[in-house]
């Protein structure tokens, strides 16, 4: 019996939906993106991105599609889609919000984070909104603690984030209001961001920096104080040291990060450096 799946409306969502939107062009992409590795297999967790692209989700249909391609079984095909928590059997919204609760983000205010927004939005744990906007779900480790507690929208970072920016920052995406990530990202639609995913750039990679001062803390820290770490070779480790230029140790300018001037982010910082 086929599997159904509740939203935040409670009305159950087939598992299949006998209504694929993978056409003739997405199976030539698939074809394309097989022709990339030296063994095609290799392919399909971009493909299984492109599938999320087109349908919004992991369907039946993409799954066979992805297994015919590849010259693999159905069976092969979802052993992967259900191992990795980025591909979807339910569908998603708008805009994927992801709020880290892992250790450092749940001390710093990501459990607050995200129960703000659970009642703001009246959804659960990966339930999507009504108007089909926002889909909510709490994340594990975003492998940015230094800026924590961080949220993701369509997997780019929001740092430093409070309950009320949090809430404003949904309430802008649900508007249609223009949101940068405060790293510089305009932030897209979730299938569009999948697309990115799949191998097919939308020619703004470069939009803004990737980082800040938070991760490079240590490193001006250390300069200044002339710290050094030993080397394997029982040297004072500033051949290792010397590889960063002080100009990377200390961090992009203000004006670097057209991000922080959203008004959907928190930007201040209360927790002041030494």
């Amino acid at each position: 019996m086929a599997e159904n799946h509740t939203t935040a409306t409670d009305k159950p969502v087939p598992y299949s939906t006998g209504d694929s939107k993978i056409t003739d062009a997405t199976i030539a992409e698939m074809r394309e993106l097989a022709a990339r590795y030296p063994v095609a297999q290799s392919a399909l967790l971009p493909m299984l991105h492109l599938v999320q692209s087109v349908e919004g989700r992991i369907t039946p249909e993409g799954i066979e599609v992805c297994a015919d391609v590849l010259g693999l079984t159905g069976a092969e095909v979802s052993a992967v889609a259900t191992f990795y928590t980025m591909y979807k059997r339910r569908p998603v919204g708008d805009y994927h919000v992801g709020v880290c609760t892992n250790t450092l983000c749940a001390v710093m205010g990501g459990d607050l984070i995200f129960d703000r927004l659970k009642q703001h939005l009246e959804v659960g744990n990966d339930e999507t909104t009504e108007d089909g906007k926002i889909t909510l779900e709490h994340l594990e480790c975003n492998a940015a603690c230094d800026y924590a507690p961080v949220m993701m929208v369509n997997w780019e970072f929001f740092d430093d984030m409070t309950p009320e920016s949090a809430t404003q920052l949904v309430d802008d995406l649900r508007a249609g209001a223009e949101v940068k990530s405060p790293r510089g990202a305009t932030i897209c639609t979730w299938r569009e961001a999948e697309r990115v995913l799949a191998g097919f750039p939308d020619g703004r990679a470069d939009e803004g920096p990737t980082g800040g001062k938070a991760s490079l803390a240590g490193l001006r820290l250390a300069r200044e104080r002339s710290w050094t770490a030993p080397s394997a070779n029982g040297g004072n480790g500033r051949a290792a040291e010397a590889t960063v230029s002080p100009e990377a140790a200390a961090g992009p300018r203000p004006e670097d990060q057209p991000g922080k001037e959203s008004g959907s982010v928190h930007t201040e910082d209360p927790r002041k450096e030494d």
